[in-house]
């Protein structure tokens, strides 16, 4: 049933407006824009609405159809719910608030229309959400005030289910206007009366299009269920959970009328589970990026970290130790290969401070030259580079470390300093290598423990 919302044959459109200023209108621009199949706008007002023939009620629409996009007040709910029964509905997605978020006349109007929903086989999706995209199909069935999506949404491997209807906006067009990360699906699922998160969930591990999977929840429906999926599946699981606190409980309570539950539980839930556990908004989708660039890795060996700056090797050791990850310990040939383009005067040490060897010998040669040595180290299974983006080199050797990157599986992350315009060549050529760039240095240790976290999922996986 959850594939109706995905890929319905036929699309009704409840509340479709000509005012550019409404969400009717902007549901109805990205469905014409994306969707390939029949569309169905409704609103007694118009007889046309951007070429499209105008129905005045459900009731008038020739054909049966599988889904309903619902955007006109809430009360009006139930009533559409039978008229959509009569027409072979199958899904409809709730776009408009109003219910449980507003007290207890929304929630008694929303269970009411669960219920009803159920008598005739009709899945609800939301209320209160922006409803769905899909990067592949290019079905955009939301409310989504901008036409950059046509033009910026690339297809790849993340999918997003995010439990807020303008906050999965924001994710989007952060994804959108930064680029470097490709998308499946995003679930805007807002109260989720009737279709939740661990459903989704389900789904989302069987699609063959979805690589990796970013979640914001402010509470889990079945977590026994959710947890059991993210333990058995090989694909990246990360999870912003929000209501930690006392404080953000209440504000989850009056936001889509979540009970949070208690931080300590789910924090311990998902380390058993392998799920990557993030704690602010760009976290997550800084993580979704690079968990959609690496490779995979063991987890049993030590991280280098290549550095043009002493004290920033300090702190990366420091941050790293604060996730448990710690600095791989290098053997004599790696030592030989880093003595090979370092200063007679200098010995390479661990964090391996490069720039007296890049003033020697030019920064593209040493740090392609180090890298190679450190993806040859046995006890090494990851690699932090920090570089400078500047006028004088050029990305060349970002370019080479992707390739070797793949070759030893061993994932490489990237953070860098440097003029603006030179920054953001050198990250968009990284990015393109399958190197992730973060811009400070803690979300480089965050990550790197994430992926040994799901590395280590993965080799359980493997062995039962």
């Amino acid at each position: 049933m959850i594939d109706h919302f995905f890929h319905p044959d036929g699309v009704a459109i409840i509340g479709a407006t000509d005012n550019a200023a409404k969400g009717g209108y902007h549901i109805l621009r990205n469905t014409l824009a994306g969707y390939k199949g029949r569309v169905y706008p409704v609103n007694p007002r118009y007889g046309e609405i951007l070429g499209t023939k105008c129905y005045p009620d459900i009731e008038s629409i020739p054909e049966n159809f599988d889904l309903a996009i619902y955007f006109i007040p809430a009360k009006s709910l139930p009533d559409t719910i039978r008229a959509c029964s009569k027409k072979g509905v199958k899904a409809i997605i709730i776009e408009s608030a109003g219910f449980s978020e507003v007290g207890e006349e929304g929630g008694q109007l929303q269970r009411e229309s669960v219920d009803l929903a159920r008598s005739f086989g009709i899945r609800l999706w939301g209320p209160n959400c922006m409803g769905l995209l899909d990067g592949h199909s290019r079905n955009v069935f939301s409310f989504m005030y901008t036409d950059k999506w046509m033009t910026l949404m690339k297809p790849g491997a993340v999918s997003l289910i995010v439990q807020s209807g303008m906050l999965s906006a924001g994710f989007l067009m952060m994804i959108l206007e930064r680029g470097g990360m490709g998308i499946a699906k995003v679930c805007s699922i807002g109260n989720k009366c009737d279709v939740n998160e661990t459903e989704l969930l389900e789904y989302l591990v069987a699609d063959e299009e979805t690589g990796v999977i970013a979640c914001y929840l402010e509470s889990i429906v079945d977590g026994r269920k959710f947890l059991e999926l993210a333990r058995s599946t090989p694909k990246p699981i990360i999870v912003l959970k929000a209501g930690r606190s006392e404080q953000g409980a209440k504000a989850a309570m009056s936001h889509t009328a979540s009970l949070s539950g208690s931080a300590a539980v789910y924090e311990g839930a998902f380390r058993q589970a392998g799920v990557v556990q993030v704690y602010d908004v760009h976290e997550l989708m800084d993580f979704a990026r690079g968990f959609s660039k690496i490779t995979p890795c063991g987890s049993a060996g030590g991280t280098a970290v290549i550095t043009f700056s002493g004290g920033a090797g300090i702190v990366t050791s420091d941050l790293l130790a604060d996730h448990g990850v710690r600095l791989a310990e290098f053997g004599p040939e790696t030592i030989r290969a880093l003595t090979e383009v370092f200063p007679p005067w200098m010995k390479p040490s661990h964090p391996v401070d490069v720039w007296p060897a890049v003033e020697l010998n030019g920064l593209e040669f040493v740090y392609g030259k180090a890298v190679e040595a450190l993806m040859q180290e046995p006890n090494v299974d990851s690699i932090i580079i920090e570089s400078i983006a500047w006028h004088l080199s050029t990305p060349g050797n970002l370019v080479a470390a992707g390739e070797m990157q793949k070759r030893y599986r061993k994932p490489v992350v990237l953070w860098q300093i440097g003029h603006m315009e030179a920054n953001e060549h050198y990250r968009a050529v990284a990015e393109e290598a399958g190197i992730p760039v973060f811009t400070e240095i803690s979300r480089c240790a965050a990550f790197i423990a994430g992926v040994k976290a799901h590395s280590r999922k993965k080799a359980v996986i493997k062995t039962s």
